[in-house]
């Protein structure tokens, strides 16, 4: 999957427009195809979101069974499903943060250490999705994160330097191409996965019963 990524976003395999080229990608600023999302959490929304590397932005009383957020989360930002948060938290696998997409929930709210925002309509949020976990965005967070400058395992990145940032960006068709063949991949070695793990369930249960 990570090697398909590498290839499509570094331009090595292209895809074509019924027989022919689509148009020449471009390189966009951030900050011009997208919205920060500022909006505190008025409505009261008891979903509380974190940023897990396996799983996304996850519930987290679906990942840590409880409510690890302070008590008042009015002030917490409140995302809609397809937007975006960065959280600037450096761990095993994504030295330079992660960014992931709201995609399990209609709604959720997430801290305001995170940075939110929203692609523009003419944005395939699956196709930027899918940027962001092949990790092709790190070389410009390495440009303006702070060398020496990390606190308690957080970057130090202002905000007007994230939006600043440099997306490789094609047509909106062909976004969409990526976007759907990208997933498609996905989604097999998903079934492909779930295939192995009920073999191997069966296989302990034919072991278990052979001394019974």
């Amino acid at each position: 999957m990570q090697g398909w990524r590498e290839r499509i976003f570094s331009q090595k395999v292209r895809f074509k427009n019924e027989g022919n080229n689509f148009s020449s990608w471009e390189i966009k600023k951030l900050k011009d195809i997208s919205i920060r999302i500022t909006t505190k959490n008025i409505e009261s929304n008891k979903n509380v979101l974190t940023i897990s590397a396996q799983y996304g932005l996850i519930s987290q009383l679906d990942f840590f069974s409880k409510s690890v957020s302070a008590k008042n989360i009015d002030n917490y930002y409140l995302l809609e499903k397809n937007d975006f948060a960065y959280n600037k938290s450096y761990s095993n696998g994504y030295p330079m943060g992660a960014i992931k997409q709201l995609i399990n929930y209609k709604k959720g709210v997430v801290s305001t250490l995170y940075i939110c925002f929203r692609f523009h309509d003419y944005i395939n949020s699956e196709y930027m999705k899918h940027y962001f976990d092949s990790g092709y965005h790190n070389v410009e967070i390495e440009k303006i994160a702070q060398e020496g400058a990390r606190n308690h395992g957080l970057l130090n990145i202002s905000i007007t330097d994230f939006f600043d940032i440099k997306i490789s960006l094609p047509s909106r068709e062909e976004q969409t191409k990526i976007a759907n063949f990208l997933s498609s991949i996905q989604e097999k070695l998903e079934t492909e996965k779930q295939i192995l793990e009920k073999l191997e369930l069966q296989k302990k249960f034919l072991l278990a019963n052979l001394f019974v």
